[in-house]
């Protein structure tokens, strides 16, 4: 790692910089064999994962209580709860071998605000355990649209859910705008977070949870 990006690392990080780091090895380490990251991904941990990642942290209001979704190798959870331990954050992911290794990266790591759980978003009983969220993260899991109807259920009202997206951000929101109202979702804004740390900055959608419309409030906007 050169100077210039322990820099943009430690600015991102502060003094857990090393655990920051320890993921990466991790990551590096045991991402490959155990099926979380292709092989291509090793050189572009920083940048293209962790960095990409933690940098959303500039759109989380302070001691929020967090839900990712589909969690995976730990993105963006991992490097959120590293960048910001005033967060409470509840780690999803379905599929029991990533369960396994988000214990072991937990533990590891010593991230006692984080909390593992096997299961999926629309499941009910997920549904009835974390339902009150004020946010819910999610990084490459699934079209705008089916993510709302997913996510947004666990959201307390006016919380936020924050989709992690690339260049098609804009192009989802069109598509699926309908999908995302009926899902209890508000007008979806873009944001791009750590636009000095990482090129390109990470696009983020970010969808507040509302209050559903009648049939009665629908007709009197239109009147």
């Amino acid at each position: 790692m050169t100077n210039l990006d322990r820099d943009r690392v430690s600015s991102v990080f502060g003094d857990r910089t090393a655990l920051a780091e320890r993921f990466v090895e991790l990551l590096a380490e045991h991402g490959v064999a155990r099926g979380l990251i292709g092989p291509r991904e090793i050189d572009r941990l920083w940048d293209r994962h962790v960095l990409n990642s933690a940098v959303v942290a500039e759109v989380l209001p302070p001691r929020a209580r967090v839900v990712d979704v589909g969690s995976g190798a730990g993105l963006p959870g991992i490097p959120l709860a590293i960048a910001r331990p005033d967060l409470a954050l509840t780690l999803v992911e379905p599929m029991a071998r990533r369960v396994a290794w988000l214990t072991e990266v937990v533990e590891t790591l010593g991230l006692s605000s984080v909390v593992v759980l096997r299961g999926r978003a629309e499941d009910p009983a997920v549904r009835d355990e974390l339902t009150g969220a004020d946010v819910v993260t999610a990084r490459a899991v699934a079209p705008l649209g089916k993510l709302c109807a997913w996510c947004l259920p666990l959201v307390r009202m006016e919380g936020t859910m924050v989709a992690l997206k690339g260049a098609s951000a804009a192009e989802e929101i069109e598509r699926d705008r309908a999908e995302i109202r009926r899902a209890g979702g508000g007008d979806p804004r873009i944001a791009r977070c750590g636009v000095d740390v990482v090129d390109p900055p990470t696009t983020v959608v970010v969808v507040d949870r509302v209050p559903r419309r009648t049939g009665k409030d629908q007709r009197a906007r239109r009147g």
